[in-house]
């Protein structure tokens, strides 16, 4: 099968054995490929006629399995809504790495490829409706310029899944930087000795932070530089008003990736209490908490380091919390720097933030759409219903237009950097809905392509993008999102 470009590792599996389990996936009956990235397997190496295949779709959906891998489902823990628990892949098969043209390593991850020993009791198969959600979701983030795991393939597996009801069944293709998660070294912390700690921090610094491998203090500085990732990320979200929606502490990326997206999506009108998912009923992960849940789950994460920080409790405590601290500035400057893009801000001034935060407030106060104001913003086209007739808006814009006249840079160059920071489209939950609704229930899967290919180019600013702009209509009902089964 070396035809397809694999050029595969299996570095995971020589981590400490309590941290995966040695799994082939579980065969399904009838493979059919609906779904293939192929710019994604070519960036990977691979040749992506031969994976268009039947060959190649029996390697997608787990029924064949590439020479020179070791599958294996990764074990680790998370805070699940604040309580910790112990888990791992219940329904997910790391395949093994790629080692791409240009020397990058990839994880290629099987999602509902059959039970493992984490299942806790459940089928271990996914739904073709969530699987191609995240595909959809993950990619649009990618072409967003958002750190995301990717999405190679969704192969229905001819198998119904039951949950509520009866659904066709999928497997997803998923590419990571990595599947290291806060949660695995909670694992590692929890249930393996400092030596295990140590080797799978080693092995995420190799991977991640090579750099470090010279560093006279490599794990408090692994430390900040998994905070930095975090901070960036987390700001990206918000300037693009992306709510996550299960932040557990097991869907936090070491490498800064965003992953898992099941109950993730997109806010229409601006508010911070903001919430979807169904699961959320206290609204903890709502998009105004996303800054700080996520250091909340970066403390657990130093929590796990501490061995490492330092032999001296006391001082491996007093790191860590000295690192934690400085959440919130880094968090506070990436956010200042995506906000100031989307206004076309070049430079920094100390009253920034607060008009930042104005526009937000008065947004917020008119209920306002969160990304059509700053698309009318950048075109000038007071388009905003409820919003640009309003005298504290008109006031706002005002002090905007002043603050802009105090940069030297053109009236062409800040339109060409809020273009660049302000999509003219997002994925739209009503479209998601529709598209989802199309493939899975009338096998119409040209409503979710042509959403995907609106989506590929979200600051193209072309004339068809229009109708994939508008918000939802009015509907008496909350959207809600449910965790991807």
């Amino acid at each position: 099968m070396n035809s397809f470009g694999w050029k595969f590792d299996s570095s995971y599996a020589r981590l400490p054995q309590l941290l995966y389990t040695l799994l082939d996936p579980t065969p399904v009956r009838l493979p059919k490929l609906v779904r293939f990235n192929s710019d994604l397997a070519e960036k990977l190496g691979l040749d992506p006629e031969a994976l268009n295949s039947e060959t190649g779709t029996e390697i997608l959906a787990g029924n064949r399995i590439p020479a020179g891998t070791e599958p294996l489902a990764q074990a680790y823990a998370g805070h699940q809504f604040g309580h910790f628990t112990m888990l791992g892949d219940g329904r997910a098969i790391l395949i093994g790495e790629q080692l791409t043209p240009s020397g990058k390593r990839f994880d290629l991850q099987l999602k509902g490829s059959g039970r493992t020993p984490y299942s806790r009791g459940g089928d271990g198969r996914a739904a073709l409706g969530p699987m191609l959600r995240e595909y959809l979701i993950s990619e649009a983030m990618h072409a967003l310029g958002v750190p995301t795991t990717r999405s190679l393939a969704v192969v229905s597996t001819g198998e119904p899944v039951y949950r509520e009801t009866a659904l066709p069944g999928a497997i997803l293709t998923r590419v990571a930087s990595s599947h290291l998660r806060v949660g695995t070294f909670q694992f590692a912390y929890s249930r393996g000795s400092d030596e295990d700690l140590k080797q799978l921090t080693d092995y995420a610094i190799a991977r991640h932070d090579p750099d470090l491998a010279g560093s006279g203090r490599p794990y408090y500085d692994f430390l900040q530089s998994v905070m930095n990732r975090q901070a960036s990320l987390i700001a990206k979200w918000q300037s693009i008003g992306f709510i996550h929606g299960v932040m557990n502490t097991d869907n936090m990326a070491i490498s800064g990736e965003t992953i898992d997206y099941g109950p993730c999506a997109f806010m229409d009108t601006y508010d911070p209490a903001t919430v979807f998912s169904s699961i959320d009923t206290q609204g903890r992960y709502a998009y105004g908490n996303q800054p700080y849940i996520a250091a909340w789950n970066l403390a657990r994460f130093a929590e796990t380091l501490m061995p490492l920080l330092d032999s001296d409790e006391e001082k491996a405590f007093s790191l860590a919390q000295e690192a934690i601290s400085g959440f919130s500035a880094q968090y506070r400057r990436h956010f200042l720097d995506a906000m100031s893009a989307k206004l076309g801000l070049f430079n920094n001034e100390p009253e920034d933030e607060g008009l930042i935060e104005a526009l937000l407030e008065i947004m917020h106060k008119h209920h306002a759409d969160y990304t059509n104001t700053f698309l009318a913003l950048t075109f000038n086209r007071a388009e905003v219903k409820g919003l640009f007739e309003e005298t504290d808006f008109q006031q706002w814009q005002k002090r905007w237009q002043e603050r802009l006249q105090r940069q030297p840079q053109s009236d062409t160059e800040v339109q060409e950097r809020m273009k660049r920071a302000n999509p003219a489209v997002i994925p739209r939950n009503h479209r998601v809905e529709a598209a989802l609704e199309a493939a899975v229930n009338f096998g119409d899967f040209g409503v979710l392509d042509r959403l995907s290919a609106v989506l590929a180019k979200p600051y193209a600013h072309t004339p068809d993008q229009a109708a994939y702009a508008a918000p939802p209509p009015q509907s008496a009902t909350p959207y809600r999102t449910f965790c991807g089964t």
